[in-house]
């Protein structure tokens, strides 16, 4: 997980790393797959906390925060600084059900579009996401847009991981490498989903979008926050049911 106090230029594209420690230290988990693709994975803001979240915003130039979880913050205090909320929350510990992923996608459709049309800004756009820990629910729904973006869900699971340690419960992880059916299909374009229009989302035009189709356990699993996760390392005799083999070994090598 990449701490404020320790970005440097290598994670984050050139840009000044902070300066001093900050009390938000190990809160922030930066996902880049392209310049369109960016987004931010952290835990939830207090009121008493999100000034110090208002300064990375404006570092990593937020234009959006997704909250899966019930609120812990006045969302104006968000939405002053031209910063969109959007509440989608989902049981914790659960994947996210077709209406929420219908949202989402269209917000990262909404946004790639705009980004395309201001090229010559300097800092890309941003969209961080949390829900209580930012272990979970969060990591679901950039791990579905990298997916989308044509990311192998292994992979797609490994380099969220790889970012933020302890991320995704059993549950999640099945439903991502074996249930989550892609539906974009869009090599050579950024748009994520096709064939359907639904509503515009906060005043923003409508982008076509397919919502996905996924059969999930009955089962579920809870462990700090209903998460429980993989331990590094060690997978031997952990359950998860439906998972293939192939990521156990690409996270953990042959055992």
């Amino acid at each position: 997980m990449v701490s404020v106090a320790s970005y440097n230029t290598s994670n984050v594209g050139g840009r000044k790393p902070l300066g001093k420690a900050s009390p938000l230290a190990n809160s922030f988990s930066l996902i880049e797959y392209d310049k369109y693709h960016r987004f931010l994975i952290m835990d939830c803001p207090t009121n008493s906390t999100i000034p110090l979240y208002l300064k990375e915003f404006a570092r990593l130039n937020v234009t959006d925060v997704v909250r899966v979880c019930e609120p812990t913050y006045m969302k104006e205090r968000v939405e002053s600084r031209n910063v969109q909320v959007h509440d989608l929350p989902f049981k914790d510990g659960d994947v996210p059900p077709s209406a929420v992923l219908k949202r989402w996608l269209e917000l990262i459709n909404a946004r790639v579009a705009s980004a395309q049309n201001c090229e010559g800004q300097s800092e890309p756009s941003t969209i961080a996401v949390h829900c209580v820990a930012g272990l979970g629910r969060a990591p679901v729904l950039v791990a579905v847009a990298l997916i989308e973006k044509g990311m192998d869900p292994l992979d797609a699971i490994e380099h969220v991981r790889h970012k933020r340690r302890g991320a995704f419960n059993n549950r999640q992880i099945t439903y991502l490498a074996d249930n989550y059916k892609r539906v974009s299909g869009f090599k050579g374009t950024n748009k994520i989903g096709s064939a359907i229009r639904s509503g515009p989302l906060n005043g923003t035009s409508t982008i076509p979008l397919t919502t996905a189709v996924a059969t999930v356990p009955t089962s579920s699993t809870a462990g700090n926050n209903g998460l429980q996760t993989v331990k590094s390392g060690n997978p031997t005799g952990m359950a998860l049911p439906g998972i293939h083999k192939s990521f156990f070994k690409k996270m953990f090598g042959s055992h």
